[in-house]
Parts: structure tokens; C-alpha cells; sequence
């Protein structure tokens, strides 16, 4: 299978090696900077916010010309020489609109290329899975390999590591071949047909807090595993088995899609999310903190292949870009900038386990809504 499909997949694994190039080790690069906890916060949710309009643009652009090779080209171009330029900068005044017009570049690279994906699987598109795994693989190998690298040469490599490996994705993209639609509607009226559908509102509502349950996973769980005493290093360990919970997940999705569908797989993803909240608000030492870790694979990674199957599944004819940018933006945009600032809302107002606690709670009960709203929807459908 994948000498036919090796060019999305060797994109996946240089993009999240690219990745995890930066992400685990970017707040080091910020404090080595001398940069306040304030400056710092501002840096990681600007991001999130300019995502929410950046991606819906770039992939409604593509869309619109059918020019979506041309799009990915330009924005994985200019996130290479941005990027390229950070370790130059030095203050926050300038460091802070870099950081923007990058994650306005870089906001529609994966969902482009997933819109790809799924449109050269065809009929296959439970085999997803199969082929983003490759991703799982690269952030799994970049991160220690890199990390060592900064050990010895410094923080700022990470930023020429990551050029040098989104460069040479400049040559898989080449590769890859995008879907040209000879649809007659008009891109305003699909967009309209979509937000105008309740279902597809329901699976934008599931994205939107499975986004908020990601922030906490992602930005806080090293802040529990410190205060139960942890030492960085089993910081570390939770991270990699995090990384392996998602193999299994990526390897069998086809089945799973199979079994229960793209919308199933997100009401279990989100069933996921909660209960892993909870049990991190009464994790009692790093082990357990560890041990929840396993749970992982059942949230983001299944979410994500659920909800780019249900984007693809749902898209008028011509708008596929369109519905993964809606989505993506909904989860990376909207929930992660809600929960970012949700969760250090709630963090000064309780301790790190009230926190989890209580969005986990919320993350629960809004399933419980969405269930309700589904059957609602499935009995009204019903002739």
C-alpha cells in the first residue's frame, strides 16, 4: 500500500519530525530569551487564535481556484524561511508578530495535505490511519534525537532543524496529488449548505470542546507531574508513552472507522477526553500520571482521524480543503485557545487536580448533550 501512497506519508513523518523539532522545547528557547511567564503566554495562545481565521482562508483559497498545490507550496515555503529567522530575533517586540504571521502560513499545511490523503483513498479512507502513522513514528524519533542536539549545540537549532526537514517536504508535496473538482456550485452556497447543516454543527460543537479537553492534556500535564514531585525526566517518559498509545490507534483505525463509524469514533474520543481528565484530578504520584498516559491514543489521534474522515465524508463537491480547514480551526483554533485560557482560569481559582476535574466534568456532561442531540437528529431524519 504504501508504494502508492509514500509521498503523503514520508510528507507526515518530516512534518511532525519538523514538529517535534520545536514544540517540546520551544518554552526553553522563550525563557532563554529572558522573556516574563506573561510574554510567554502570550506567545503560545496567539497561535491558536490566528489559526481560527488562517486556516478557513488558506483552504477556502485552494478551494476557490483549485490552486491547492500551489497554496501548500507557498505556505510551508514561508514557514521554512520564517522559522529560519527566529534564532536571529531577540526581543519580544519583534519575536511576537513573527510568530503570528507564521501560524497565519502555517495554520492549513496538515489539513491540506490530509484533504489529499483522503482524496487519493478514495473509497479507502478508513486506511488513513495507515498512512498518518508515519507522523506518530517521525515526532516519536525527532524528539530524543533533537533533543540531544540541543543538549550539545544549543536551543537554537531547533528552529534550523525544523527549516531543513519542512524544505525537503517542499519536494513530497510535488508528489502529491490533489483532487480537481468540476462541481458547478458556487464556493459561497457550499460553505452556506454546510454551516447551515445541523449534523455538520453538531461535529464542529464535538471538535470545539474535544479542543478544550486537548489544551489541558497538552499544556498542563507536566505542571501536575511537578507537583506530585515528578523529575523531568519521567516528564519525559509520560511523553513517549503518550507517543506509543497512538500506534495501535493509527495502525488498527480502519477497523475501528469500520465498526463504529467516523461519528462514533468521535463520541468515544471525546468519552476519552473526559474520563482522562478526571483521572489525572485524582492521580496521586507521577506513576499514575504515567500509567493515564495510555489513555492518549484513545483522544487526539482517534479524534483526528474521525474527524477528518467525517470532514471528507460531509464536504460538498469542491469544498474537501474547505471542511478539513473548518475543522481543523475548530479544534487547533477555537477549543485549544478556550481551553488554553480555561485552564489557567480555573488553575488560579483551584489546585491542578480541581482544574482537571472540573473540565472534565464539562467535557462529560457536553456529551451527554451532544448524545441527546444526535438521537434528536437521527428520529427526525427517520421517514
Amino acid at each position: 500500500m504504501f508504494s502508492k501512497y509514500a509521498w503523503p506519508a514520508a510528507f507526515y513523518f518530516l512534518y511532525f519530525s519538523a514538529i517535534a523539532a520545536v514544540v517540546p522545547f520551544i518554552a526553553l528557547y522563550y525563557q532563554s530569551l529572558g522573556l516574563s511567564g506573561g510574554q510567554i503566554g502570550l506567545l503560545f495562545g496567539i497561535s491558536p487564535l490566528v489559526t481560527l481565521f488562517a486556516s478557513p482562508f488558506w483552504t477556502g483559497l485552494a478551494d476557490v481556484g483549485q490552486r491547492h498545490k500551489r497554496v501548500l507550496l507557498i505556505t510551508i515555503g514561508t514557514a521554512v524561511l520564517l522559522m529560519a529567522i527566529v534564532p536571529a530575533i531577540r526581543s519580544f517586540s519583534l519575536l511576537f508578530p513573527l510568530i503570528i504571521i507564521y501560524a497565519f502560513f502555517s495554520a492549513p499545511i496538515v489539513s491540506l495535505v490530509d484533504g489529499a490523503t483522503l482524496a487519493m483513498l478514495g473509497e479507502r479512507r478508513d486506511l488513513y490511519g495507515r498512512i498518518r502513522i508515519l507522523g506518530t513514528i517521525g515526532w516519536g524519533l525527532s524528539a530524543p534525537l533533537v533533543g540531544e542536539l540541543l543538549q550539545r549545540n544549543g536551543v537554537r537549532w531547533m528552529f534550523w532543524v525544523y527549516a531543513l526537514l519542512m524544505a525537503l517536504n517542499l519536494l513530497t508535496v510535488r508528489r502529491i496529488t490533489f483532487a480537481q473538482s468540476s462541481s458547478t456550485t458556487p464556493f459561497w452556497h457550499g460553505v452556506r449548505s454546510l454551516l447551515t447543516n445541523r449534523r455538520w454543527v453538531l461535529f464542529l460543537l464535538m471538535a470545539f470542546m474535544a479542543g478544550i479537553g486537548f489544551a489541558q492534556h497538552n499544556n498542563y500535564m507536566a505542571v501536575l507531574m511537578e507537583e506530585l514531585g515528578a523529575r523531568k525526566s519521567m516528564i519525559g517518559i509520560a511523553v513517549t508513552v503518550s507517543t506509543l498509545s497512538e500506534l495501535p490507534v493509527m495502525f488498527f483505525s480502519n477497523l475501528l472507522l469500520r465498526r463504529f463509524k467516523a461519528q462514533g469514533l468521535m463520541f468515544v474520543a471525546l468519552a476519552a477526553s473526559g474520563l482522562r481528565c478526571l483521572l489525572y484530578s485524582q492521580a496521586g504520584n507521577p506513576q499514575a500520571v504515567i500509567a493515564i498516559q495510555l489513555i492518549h491514543g484513545m483522544t487526539f489521534p482517534l479524534l483526528w482521524i474521525a474527524g477528518v474522515t467525517y470532514a471528507s465524508e460531509s464536504a460538498p463537491p469542491g469544498l474537501g480543503a474547505t471542511a478539513q480547514g473548518l475543522f481543523g480551526a475548530t479544534l487547533m483554533g477555537f477549543g485549544v485557545a478556550t481551553g488554553s485560557l480555561l485552564g489557567g482560569l480555573l488553575l488560579d481559582r483551584l489546585s491542578i487536580s480541581g482544574m482537571y476535574g472540573a473540565v472534565g466534568a464539562i467535557i462529560l456532561s457536553s456529551l451527554i448533550v451532544f448524545l441527546v442531540i444526535n438521537r434528536s437528529l437521527r428520529q427526525n431524519a427517520s421517514p
